[in-house]
């Protein structure tokens, strides 16, 4: 078929990605300051004046929760670089083609990882 022959996206699909993707970035920067100003908000649970075995307890799950939360914000913050790296392969009309085989990534795969840059068939052989 010869549709599958084309190597870009036409540039009315790559608009809908655009939109797509500018609305995960929206959300995703939201989320992110969530993860920040609860980690902000980390520093004092107020049991300052309870037992000091409490308190040994309170800092321990503290220390895993402040772990936790740099580690969803690192995570955040990549997600969010790869989805304006994906906005850049849209200005540049190459978004959803895989850099291993050079075919279009299934537009299904696109919705679900907009930011992939790799096919399933590319991603099965990293196996």
């Amino acid at each position: 078929m010869a549709s599958d022959i084309k190597n870009r996206y036409s540039d009315k699909d790559l608009e809908e990605f655009r939109v797509l993707i500018q609305e995960k970035i929206e959300k995703a920067e939201h989320d992110l300051e969530l993860i920040k100003s609860a980690y902000m908000n980390d520093h004092n649970n107020g049991t300052d004046d309870t037992s000091p075995t409490f308190k040994a307890f309170e800092e321990g799950s503290e220390t895993m929760s402040k772990e936790a939360n740099s580690a969803l914000a690192i995570r955040q913050e990549k997600f969010i670089r790869d989805l304006k790296n994906a906005i850049i392969r849209i200005e540049n009309k190459s978004y959803g083609v895989c850099r291993v085989t050079g075919k279009l990534i299934n537009k299904e795969r696109l919705k679900l990882v907009p930011h992939a840059t790799l096919s399933i068939e590319a991603k099965n052989m990293q196996k």
